[in-house]
């Protein structure tokens, strides 16, 4: 499977960092319930791998999922082991796209500047993410795609369900969500339920600026 097409087909990736491997499974349940095809847990993670074996013994066939935050090789090489389909990094690490692209494993490298999102791209990167977004900004990502309109970004950082659209207007192929999808309270409590509804409305918005490019 070509996870590359799964994302901007879906355009979203869902990003979970810090969270328990009990409250990873409510997550899992409610971002899978909502409509997420791919969701990624960062390495940073205390119990990382565990989740990742978590979900993709109880959403196979439902979302796809893949490893943040890595850094480097051995990293890469961990997180396949423990199930990861493909792979996220907040930087761009030629050694580490290079295993990747060997393997057949989908990666995202993260990059900011022209130099780095030309350099990911040539390295084999079929997306790359624009990060962080948060503090770069709308302005920047719609300016940047003027001159690098063949390379696919995935926007990460910041986007809410009031600016997401905004995201998808200014030139984002996909977005990387983390905390907006997860409200606090609701993975307190454990309520999928409620994950799951606020999934939903960030899917919503995704397909239907889908279809608006199409």
């Amino acid at each position: 499977m070509n996870l590359t097409e799964v994302l901007l087909e879906s355009r979203l990736v869902a990003i979970v960092r810090g969270i328990s491997r009990e409250s990873a499974l409510a997550a899992g349940q409610g971002m899978t319930d909502g409509g997420i095809r791919l969701m990624e847990v960062t390495l940073n993670t205390p119990g990382a791998h565990d989740i990742i074996a978590d979900w993709r013994e109880r959403h196979e066939g439902k979302a796809y999922i893949g490893a943040g935050t890595v850094l480097n090789v051995q990293m890469a090489k961990e997180a396949v082991a423990a199930g990861a389909q493909f792979l996220v990094s907040p930087n761009v690490d030629l050694s580490v796209i290079e295993y990747a692209v060997e393997h057949g494993v989908d990666i995202w490298p993260g990059a900011m500047t022209p130099t780095e999102i030309v350099a990911a791209h040539e390295a084999g990167a079929k997306v790359v993410k624009l990060f962080p977004m948060a503090s770069l900004g709308i302005p920047y990502l719609r300016e940047i795609k003027a001159p690098l309109n063949h390379i696919p970004l995935l926007a990460t950082g910041g986007a809410t369900l009031d600016n997401i659209a905004d995201y998808y207007t200014a030139g984002a192929a996909a977005v990387g969500l983390g905390s907006a999808l997860l409200p606090r309270e609701a993975l307190a409590a454990g309520n999928d339920e409620q994950i799951a509804a606020c999934t939903r409305a960030f899917v919503e918005i995704a397909q239907i600026e889908r279809s608006y490019k199409k």
